[in-house]
C-alpha cells in the first residue's frame, strides 16, 4: 500500500501557542471529576499561559467499575471554560455518540485514543461522523500495539472523510511485563510516521508513556530534541486524589517548572542521525531490561519449585545445555561465541544468586 502521498497531503495545524515556533503544549486533567475541579485547573494552566484545554468526559477503562467518566455534562464544564478563559477545549471520543455530543457542544478538538484507534471499525465510524465537519481538529493517537499501518489506516480514515485540520499523538505502546515506563516508546515508530507525512502535527503524551509524574519532563525533552511540534500533558490541580490516571498527572505549577526548564532547538533535529541511532540504543537498553527483569522473576520462581521439591539450585547439564543452545542461537545471529558465553554466563550467575536467596529463608 502506498500510503506517503496521502500522508504528505496532511498540512500543520494552527493551534494559538504555536508563534514563533514554540512548541503546541495541551494540557489539563486526565478526568473531568467535578465543575470546581475543572475550572480550578483551567484557570491555573491558562495563567501560566497554556492555550488548548485538555479533559476526558468519556473514560474507557481497562476493568469494569472503576470512574468512566462524568459522561455528557462534563462538555458543559468544557464550553465555560473555552467561554470564560478563552482556552481552545479537547476531549477523547470513542464512539458515534461521543463525535455528536462533541460536536454540538462546540468542543474544538477531538482526540482518538490508543483502544479507539486500534479499531478499523470503531475508527470508520467516527470518521463518516465526522463528514462534513470539517472545521474540528482531530488528533489520532497511535493504537495499543505498535503497529505502523494501523495508525497511518486511522489517519486515512479521517482524512478520507474530508477532515483537513488532522494531526498525530504518540503515547507509547502496551507491552507485557515490567518496564521503566507505562508504555514503550518505541520511538521509531514515529519517527517513521514523521517521513510518510513531514508536514503533518505530531504530538507527544509523556504522561502515558512514562506512567509517573517524574518522567515527563525527561520524556518531554526527548520529544522536543527528535522533533515533535509539541506536548499533551495531563495536569490536575490534586494528582494524587485523581479518579484516573493519578501517578502520571502533574500540578499546574510543577506543568509550569517543567516547560520552563525544556530546551527548544533550532533546526530538524529530526534529520540528526546520530541523534535518531543513539535514540534507537536507548530504546534497545531499556527492552533489555524489561526482558533481563522477566527472566530474574521466572528463575525466583524456579527457585521456589526447586525449594519446595528440595532440589539443587545448580544442575550442571541442564546449564551446559543453555550454553550450547544459546551459542548456536547467537551464531545465528551474527554474535561472537566469547560475548555470548560472557553474557549468559552473567546471567546465569545472577539467577543462581537469586535462588540462593530463596534458600536462606
Amino acid at each position: 500500500m502506498n500510503v506517503s502521498i496521502t500522508l504528505r497531503d496532511i498540512g500543520p495545524l494552527s493551534i494559538p501557542g504555536m508563534e514563533g515556533g514554540s512548541p503546541i503544549v495541551i494540557a489539563g486533567p486526565c478526568s473531568a471529576e467535578t465543575e470546581a475541579q475543572t475550572l480550578e485547573t483551567a484557570w491555573a494552566l491558562t495563567g501560566m499561559g497554556v492555550k488548548v484545554f485538555r479533559a476526558g468526559v468519556w473514560k474507557p477503562r481497562t476493568m469494569p467499575g472503576g470512574f468512566e467518566g462524568v459522561g455528557d455534562r462534563g462538555l458543559a464544564w468544557l464550553q465555560t471554560v473555552k467561554r470564560e478563559l478563552g482556552m481552545m477545549v479537547a476531549t477523547e471520543v470513542a464512539t458515534v455518540d461521543h463525535v455528536r455530543a462533541a460536536l454540538e457542544a462546540g468542543i474544538d478538538i477531538l482526540w482518538i485514543g490508543a483502544r479507539t484507534s486500534a479499531n478499523p471499525f470503531a475508527v470508520q465510524d467516527i470518521a463518516d461522523a465526522l463528514q462534513g465537519h470539517d472545521q474540528v481538529t482531530v488528533l489520532v493517537k497511535n493504537p495499543v500495539n505498535p503497529d505502523l499501518d494501523l495508525w497511518i489506516g486511522a489517519l486515512q480514515r479521517i482524512r478520507n472523510a474530508g477532515v483537513t485540520r488532522l494531526g498525530a499523538v504518540h503515547r507509547g505502546f502496551s507491552s507485557a511485563g515490567a518496564h521503566l515506563y507505562r508504555n514503550d516508546p518505541q520511538w521509531h515508530i514515529p519517527f517513521e510516521l514523521r517521513r510518510l507525512a513531514p508536514s503533518m502535527t505530531i504530538l507527544c503524551d509523556p504522561s502515558h508513556i512514562g506512567g509517573k509524574r517524574q518522567y515527563v519532563e525527561h520524556l518531554s525533552q526527548i520529544a522536543l530534541d527528535t522533533g515533535f511540534d509539541g506536548l499533551m500533558i495531563e495536569s490536575h490541580i490534586q494528582p494524587d486524589k485523581a479518579l484516573s490516571d493519578s501517578a502520571q498527572q502533574v500540578e499546574p505549577k510543577e506543568l509550569k517548572e517543567i516547560l520552563q526548564h525544556l530546551v527548544v532547538r533550532s533546526g530538524a533535529p529530526i534529520d540528526d542521525e546520530l541523534s535518531l541511532l543513539r535514540q534507537q540504543i536507548d530504546d534497545c537498553d531499556h527492552e533489555m531490561l524489561a526482558v533481563l527483569a522477566r527472566r530474574m522473576s521466572v528463575a525466583r520462581e524456579i527457585g521456589r519449585f526447586k525449594k519446595a521439591h528440595n532440589l539443587r539450585v545448580v544442575q550442571p547439564q541442564r546449564y551446559q545445555d543453555m550454553i550450547d543452545a544459546r551459542l548456536d542461537e547467537a551464531a545465528h545471529l551474527g554474535l561472537e561465541a566469547d560475548f555470548t558465553q560472557r553474557v549468559m554466563q552473567s546471567i546465569h550467575e545472577e539467577s543462581v544468586r537469586q535462588q540462593l536467596n530463596l534458600f536462606k529463608d
